[in-house]
């Protein structure tokens, strides 16, 4: 992706909220695809902001094993069938998806809690990015405190801190309260992209309507629309 913090000055910079989950393969792909966008854009810059949304919020803190939880859900043809074809569009996108290893289905409050608070430092994108790649290629249980903290101490916070503000429920109403305004908001299904805080679009879509959103945001907000 290209520097979103590059200053191409307010009238043609777009903010984009990506409501998102870290469990959601389509968001990771999503993300992909909105960096593609970003560079079909031109000189039009962008303020990423990621947002909270939890695909199963009953999935207990500790997590379930994924085998179990899946083949439940949707059966295990239909998880196979899944699988296969999110391999082949991760291999269109430079995502290296790695089922097999993925052993928990983690509640991603934690999570979300993490990308909550690495916005302010600049950091936001490179979190997710991180959480998505621990998740999707490494098999790792981004559910696990101790993983979080430490994905926290990579990018700048202090590890200790981080664990104990996990380990104190920091912020967890806040996140909770803004994944029920996106519910409210109809949104159903994740990523959900919203530009410049009017004009969504639903699902990882290929990049060239991404930035055709992102153009369209740009230039009906100029005038004044």
């Amino acid at each position: 992706m290209k520097d979103t913090n590059a200053n191409p000055g307010p009238d043609r910079t777009v903010t984009i909220d990506v409501i998102s989950d870290a469990v959601c393969p389509w968001c990771f792909l999503g993300k992909r695809k909105l960096a593609a966008a970003l560079d079909l854009s031109g000189d039009i810059g962008a303020e990423i902001r990621w947002r909270p949304y939890q695909l199963d919020a009953t999935i207990p803190p500790e997590g379930m094993r994924r085998v179990d939880y899946l083949t439940r859900k949707f059966g295990p043809e239909r998880v196979g069938q899944m699988n296969t074809r999110l391999i082949e569009a991760g291999r269109e996108t430079g995502i290296a998806f790695a089922f097999d290893r993925i052993e928990r289905s983690p509640n991603t409050l934690d999570a979300h809690r993490l990308i909550r608070w690495a916005q302010p430092t600049g950091v936001q994108d490179a979190v997710v990015e991180r959480l998505f790649k621990l998740y999707f290629e490494e098999g790792a249980d981004i559910g696990d405190r101790e993983i979080l903290a430490g994905v926290a101490a990579d990018h700048g916070f202090d590890r200790a801190m981080a664990r104990r503000m996990l380990d104190a429920e920091t912020d967890k109403d806040a996140v909770r309260e803004e994944i029920a305004v996106a519910r409210r908001m109809g949104v159903n299904g994740v990523p959900f992209f919203i530009f410049n805080g009017k004009y969504a679009l639903s699902g990882a879509q290929p990049p060239e309507i991404i930035a055709g959103a992102i153009k369209k945001a740009l230039t009906e907000t100029a005038a004044g629309r």
